[in-house]
């Protein structure tokens, strides 16, 4: 990680990361023609990475996480299925990839299903989320990411491996963590030494440095997806007496305007670089705004709580906690999460404005 700072000290200071789902076509010395992905990003999109940080306050280990994704144990995801990654893929037709920190992780199997490095409270900038103790910030991601690139060139030579790295497609979505746990906590210094313009500032300029470093390392084809409306999540809401935290949604539109610029930015100053933005804000407010137009019928509070919702706000779903009655009836798993239901639509919609097709259509 120090090689990393010193390398971008002058531009960013070392701060961190966003999430970044990476799919990758196999291709040079191997001899196949397998697709993978390589994610990076936060809790939206980790799949077990955190439950190996023993000393991480942001884990997903307990039930009733994981209760609508395979046997229906904890898997690491913070949700009760699938993540929006983990719809993306699928139906793009792409492996699911296990998270880094698996021990039965091998070169062979990152050749076959990729890795994902996303862990919980990860953020834009490296302080985000410091109270859950351990975490994996994006500049760390990268680091690993980095890591495997050197496993691989050992494993079918630099020509292939650069190639097979080049030919990734890169979708990254992270940023929330950085305002809701960092910004808009008055423990963290970043709450009293930025305004909201400068602290986005910041944002921007952290990463748009990690992102010319994931182009140094060989990322040509990046979508970028950007907040929803943040101010919505029940944890803001219930600290707001139930309605939303319009100043918090401001910050989420402000960060979209600023990242899609950005990306336009780097398509116009790296070589060969394709960069994308996609978000789905406007229809997860309108969902949150009119949840049974979309199936719904409840958008203001965790579908996971103590005493049936009684006991607010409950930070994580535990053994303790009572669930409602029909989970795809709920936009919210948690105080912060979506459940699969919600992933569901937040995918299709992010597909849409990208230009993704599912396979077979």
């Amino acid at each position: 990680m120090c090689n990393l700072k010193m390398e971008h000290k002058n531009v960013s200071m070392a701060l961190a990361p966003l999430m970044v789902l990476v799919i990758l076509i196999s291709s040079g010395e191997r001899g196949s023609s397998a697709v993978v992905q390589f994610i990076f990003g936060d809790s939206l999109s980790d799949v077990g990475n955190n439950n190996y940080l023993t000393k991480s306050l942001a884990r997903a280990a307990l039930p009733w996480y994981g209760i609508d994704f395979g046997s229906g144990m904890p898997n690491g995801r913070f949700t009760n299925g699938r993540t929006v990654a983990d719809i993306v893929g699928d139906r793009l037709g792409y492996p699911r990839p296990p998270p880094f920190l698996d021990t039965s992780l091998t070169e062979d199997m990152i050749l076959e299903q990729g890795v994902n490095y996303a862990s919980g409270g990860g953020g834009i900038l490296n302080e985000t989320a410091s109270l859950f103790i351990q975490r994996f910030s994006l500049y760390k991601q990268i680091e690993l990411f980095q890591g495997t690139q050197e496993m691989i060139r050992m494993k079918i030579g630099r020509e292939a491996a650069d190639k097979f790295f080049k030919d990734a497609l890169y979708t990254v979505a992270l940023g929330s963590n950085d305002f809701i746990n960092n910004f808009l906590l008055p423990i963290y210094p970043d709450s009293y030494t930025y305004s909201s313009v400068g602290f986005n500032n910041y944002l921007m300029s952290t990463l748009k440095a990690q992102l010319t470093m994931l182009h140094s390392m060989g990322a040509r084809r990046l979508m970028f997806f950007g907040l929803g409306p943040m101010g919505c999540i029940p944890l803001q809401r219930v600290l707001n007496s139930g309605e939303c935290q319009k100043s918090t949604n401001k910050l989420s539109l402000s960060f979209n305007k600023a990242a899609s610029k950005l990306m336009d930015d780097l398509n116009a100053k790296l070589p060969n670089a394709s960069f994308s933005f996609g978000e789905a804000y406007d229809v997860v407010q309108d969902v949150i705004n009119n949840p049974v137009k979309y199936g719904f019928n409840n958008s203001d509070s965790p579908c996971c709580t103590f005493v049936k919702g009684k006991i607010r706000p409950s930070l994580t779903c535990t053994p303790l906690s009572s669930l409602c009655t029909d989970r795809s009836k709920y936009v919210f798993w948690d105080e912060y999460h979506p459940t699969d239901a919600a992933n569901e639509l937040i995918a299709t919609v992010t597909m849409k404005k990208l230009g993704l097709k599912s396979v077979g259509t």
